[in-house]
């Protein structure tokens, strides 16, 4: 059993498997803090779960780490938390996807996809109205101004 672990484990630490973690396509995070993709492409507080959803589906082999952390995520909540490994790569160096050349490109495409997900379009029901009220209080502003 011991020698399966280590197996699994040196399988997975290798560098055909990338990371990513959710702070790398969150629009509120800043360069700084640890979003790699523009910004305009970025999601809203994407969590790893959703990470793993839209990568398993397109056809990655995808690992789950639930417990690790990104070192430069101040906030320690269980939302927060999270770190996903793909397979880039086969053992010759070939992408797996061959649409998928590069990390970057998988992780543009995460983002593109995690709002499409229906655990994303049954919450933005409500937010819709928010944001709706909030471009109203704006234009209130504005008129204080002049």
């Amino acid at each position: 059993e011991g020698v399966g672990t280590a197996y699994l484990n040196s399988l997975f630490s290798l560098p055909r498997f990338i990371c990513i973690y959710p702070a790398y396509l969150n629009n509120k995070k800043t360069i700084a803090e640890g979003r790699r993709i523009p910004i305009d492409k970025a999601v809203e507080n994407p969590t790893s779960t959703e990470i793993q959803d839209v990568c398993a589906a397109v056809g990655f082999n995808v690992l789950l780490e639930k417990n690790k952390m990104y070192p430069r995520e101040w906030n320690r909540d269980v939302q927060y938390r999270g770190r996903v490994r793909i397979q880039l790569k086969q053992d010759d160096g070939n992408p797996c996807l061959p649409q998928f050349p590069t990390r970057k490109s998988v992780m543009l495409y995460a983002a593109e996809t995690i709002p499409k997900l229906k655990t994303r379009t049954q919450k933005m029901g409500g937010s819709d109205q928010s944001l709706q009220q909030g471009e109203g209080g704006k234009k209130g502003k504005g008129k204080k101004k002049k």
